[in-house]
């Protein structure tokens, strides 16, 4: 998935942004509330870690007139405060959840999968469909039962295709979701992640339709 994380301290940021990657989710970073700003306007996010104190302003502004947009992206507050009121503050601008510092990093990453499984409407990760089981947690998946294994892309290529049957991702659109803008990206390297997914479901009855000129579409063939 893709997560949005908005903290100015760079030492935190890069332990945040490498935890998050190593459990296989893309990171944008934006230190100030402008470049956060431009990056919401510009991409499309799974998630956004908002730190509450930037250096141009109080981070619940960002929140406000995120909720005031209409979108729906979930929100984690950081933040050194613990006071109720503040926490409950937050909250009632539309944060999904608060972590208040300092946290481990591993609470942080369960946080942000309890809000991810709320959002879709979900109390389990696991996801069984045409033959396939896949938990986006721990990274796994099975195809007729047996046990495959994932590069960190191709599970995250497979999340976004499975949670949207039928739905068509153009290139762009994946490419945006599975690169951050630091990335150096060939041209062809969405067509190189879905040659290797398609192999990998081969055996069962799910399928990547190729819609020319469009994108892709999973499809189930049972």
């Amino acid at each position: 998935m893709k997560f949005l994380l908005v903290e100015d301290n760079q030492e935190l940021a890069h332990a945040i942004s490498s935890r998050m990657q190593l459990d296989g989710h893309v990171v944008e970073h934006a230190s100030n509330l402008k470049d956060a700003t431009a990056f919401v306007e510009t991409g499309e996010y799974d998630l956004i870690l908002l730190d509450i104190m930037l250096p141009d302003g109080d981070g619940r502004s960002f929140l406000k007139t995120h909720r005031a947009s209409d979108l729906d992206t979930p929100v984690i507050v950081l933040t050194a405060r613990s006071q109720i009121s503040d926490r409950i503050g937050s909250l009632d601008l539309g944060a999904d959840d608060y972590v208040t510092k300092p946290f481990d990093h591993a609470e942080l990453a369960a946080r942000c999968r309890a809000v991810l499984r709320r959002r879709a409407g979900k109390s389990q990760t696991i996801i069984r469909s045409g033959g396939v089981e896949f938990d986006p947690v721990a990274g796994s998946m099975a195809v007729q039962g047996q046990p495959v294994t994932l590069r960190n892309r191709e599970l995250r290529l497979l999340e976004l295709l499975i949670n949207a049957p039928g739905q068509i991702f153009s290139k762009q659109k994946l490419s945006d979701r599975l690169f951050s803008y630091d990335d150096d990206v060939s041209e062809n390297a969405i067509e190189v992640y879905i040659a290797r997914l398609r192999k990998h479901l081969d055996p069962s009855d799910l399928k990547i339709t190729t819609l020319r000129g469009l994108g892709y579409r999973l499809d189930n063939d049972a």
